[in-house]
This record gives C-alpha cells, sequence and structure tokens, in this order.
C-alpha cells in the first residue's frame, strides 16, 4: 500500500462567485486518523466530498493512494467508503437486512452476505437489536449500523463526516472505539468533526481550514505550540468573586479572561516571550499571589499547554462553538449549490 493514502496540491472548488475551496495543500499518511476541523462554511465538507469523487474539483490534483480523483475516479471509488453526518441505511429494514442488502449489492453471495452482516453486528454490539427495524434504533446505535455499513468491504479509506454528532456521550465513546478498531486493521480516516475533544482524542494530524485554507497544519502538540503560550485555568471557591478574580489576573498576567460557562472558572492564555521579559510561569505565580492578597480563595490553579479549543480560537479568531453547526451548514449550502449548478 501506498505511505501515503492522500495528497492535494492547490486543490480548489468554486460555486459561482464563492471559492468553497481555495488552494487546499494536504499529505495524509495511510494507516493514520487525520482530522479537519474549521469554522461554519470553512470548506471541510467540500474537501472530503471531492476526494471521494462526488464532485469534480475546478483547480489543481487530488491524488488517493496515488490514484487521481477526476481520471481515476472508478480506481479511487474502490478503495473508498463515505459515511456522512445522516445514516444511509434503510429505517424500515432491520440491522440485518440493511447489511445484507448493501453486502448483496457490492458483490458479496446471499451466504457470504449473511455471515459478514453477523459478524459486524456482533463487532459493533448490535446483535441483540439484528431483528429490529432502524427506525427503533437509538442515535448511536444508528450511528453504529452505519459505520459497519461503510466497512462491509473493509476499504483502505474511510471518510467519516461527523460521525457523532447529536449523540450522548457513552455513544460517542463507543464510535471513538469503532473508529480506533478500524484504524487498527489498516484503514486510513479522514475524519471531520465539528467536536475538538474528539479530534484531540482521535486524530494524530489536524489540519485546521478557514474560508478554503488550511491555516494551520501539524500534530495536536505542534498545533498547540504554535499558539506559543501557556494556558492558566482558575476555579475559585466563591463564583460572586469571579468579576474582582477578573480584573486581577488580567492585571497580573496582562492577557485577556475568558469567562468559562462554569461560573467559578476563568482562564487565561499566557505567552511565554512577553515584553516584560517574565515566563509563563513566573507570571502563573504572581497571579496566584494577588489573587491570595486580595482574599479571594482559589480551589483549583493550573498553568498547562492550551487545549485544542484555545488553539483553534487562536487561529480562526472563533470559539469552538461557533462550530457546532458548522458542517451541518457546510454540507447544507454545498448540496444547495450542487443542486443548482447542475
Amino acid at each position: 500500500m501506498n505511505s501515503v493514502a492522500i495528497e492535494t496540491a492547490g486543490l480548489v472548488k468554486t460555486f459561482g462567485d464563492t471559492r468553497a475551496v481555495d488552494g487546499v495543500d494536504l499529505t495524509i499518511p495511510a494507516g493514520t486518523v487525520y482530522g479537519l476541523l474549521g469554522p461554519n462554511g470553512a470548506g471541510k465538507t467540500t474537501t472530503v466530498k471531492m476526494l471521494a469523487t462526488l464532485l469534480r474539483p475546478d483547480g489543481g490534483d487530488a491524488h488517493v493512494f496515488g490514484h487521481d480523483v477526476v481520471r481515476e475516479a472508478d480506481a479511487v471509488r474502490g478503495r473508498v467508503s463515505l459515511t456522512g453526518q445522516y445514516a444511509s441505511v434503510d429505517e424500515d429494514l432491520t440491522g440485518t437486512e440493511n447489511l445484507v442488502l448493501l453486502g448483496r449489492l457490492t458483490g458479496h453471495g446471499k451466504k457470504a452476505a449473511y455471515e459478514r452482516s453477523a459478524q459486524l453486528l456482533e463487532a459493533f454490539g448490535l446483535s441483540d437489536a439484528a431483528a429490529r427495524q432502524v427506525k427503533n434504533y437509538s442515535g448511536g446505535m444508528r450511528r453504529r449500523i452505519d459505520i459497519a455499513a461503510s466497512i462491509l468491504n473493509t476499504p483502505d479509506l474511510l471518510f467519516l463526516d461527523e460521525p457523532t454528532t447529536g449523540l450522548d456521550p457513552r455513544s460517542r465513546n463507543q464510535v471513538w472505539d469503532i473508529v480506533r478498531a478500524v484504524v487498527a486493521h489498516g484503514t486510513t480516516v479522514l475524519l471531520t468533526t465539528q467536536y475538538l475533544d474528539e479530534a484531540d482524542h482521535l486524530a494524530s494530524r489536524i489540519a485546521v481550514i478557514d474560508h478554503g485554507k488550511v491555516i494551520a497544519e501539524g500534530t495536536k502538540g505542534e498545533l498547540k505550540a504554535s499558539v506559543g503560550a501557556g494556558s492558566v485555568h482558575v476555579r475559585l471557591r466563591d463564583a460572586e468573586r469571579r468579576g474582582e478574580a477578573e480584573k486581577v489576573l488580567r492585571l497580573a498576567l496582562d492577557a485577556e479572561i475568558q469567562l468559562e460557562p462554569d461560573p467559578v472558572a476563568l482562564t487565561a492564555r499566557v505567552g511565554n516571550g512577553e515584553r516584560n521579559g517574565r515566563g509563563a510561569a513566573e507570571k502563573a505565580s504572581r497571579a496566584l499571589a494577588e489573587l491570595a492578597h486580595a482574599g479571594i480563595t482559589v480551589d483549583n490553579f493550573s498553568l498547562g499547554q492550551p487545549s485544542l479549543d484555545e488553539v483553534f480560537l487562536a487561529l480562526t479568531g472563533n470559539p469552538h462553538h461557533a462550530t457546532d453547526m458548522a458542517d451541518t451548514a457546510d454540507t447544507a449550502d454545498t448540496a444547495k449549490k450542487e443542486e443548482a449548478s447542475a
């Protein structure tokens, strides 16, 4: 197998006057999970559709395992599978019926289709629900049956477009385990997600896309280091004193303070080479002393690398919650534009 699963150079896609993908360069190693992150309308889903041969690029080159996505589209399709944001299975059929049907359509004989169906249902913890209609499945079960359908014939490359949107934490963890198992068997996964912690848990490398361009790329550690700051997290004993604590921290750290949803929590990014010459650790120590001097009780105080959420905010200027509906909007917008151009 080619050691590079995906390679793009100057990839471009336009819809009228809108440049949805604007010169994307990617090199994705085989056998890994690669994350695509970006705010609303960034071009993630459009990029995936071009790589999966569902959209024709307007410029640049893209290769999947060495095959050109335009000139060798059939060869690409023979090696990839795509799981979109919404379940592609038939809700009126049972779990077994869905997988057997898709198995027969992809070339399995009747016996082999049933055997493969039973194998996947067992592996994904769905054996007890095999005879139930999919419309009676929970959200987590639907995502699992959808991913199972995508790997009936084990693909070399699996595109996962927001695989855990709307799932509860337990179901998300189950899907994460499935993704890890798929990769352990040699499949490369290109993951788009609205959850930054999902990319943090699964992806070995991450590309941040904004306005159709890759603005940052690397491992989680490299992206966090690129921000060039430590992250100070403070939890107070008394929520009523958070306003006062914010003022103390702003002066002591010489930084903007972020008020967290938790009413006793505050966060700040602190540079390691500020104009006053103090490092992040020294600043954090001074801030803690200033809070104590002001009589503000601190229950927890920590200094570490910024979270991926903070990296995203620093790179794009958008907090991560601004992307909660990003790919849903991206997909809907892309679909409308495709219909208009058809």
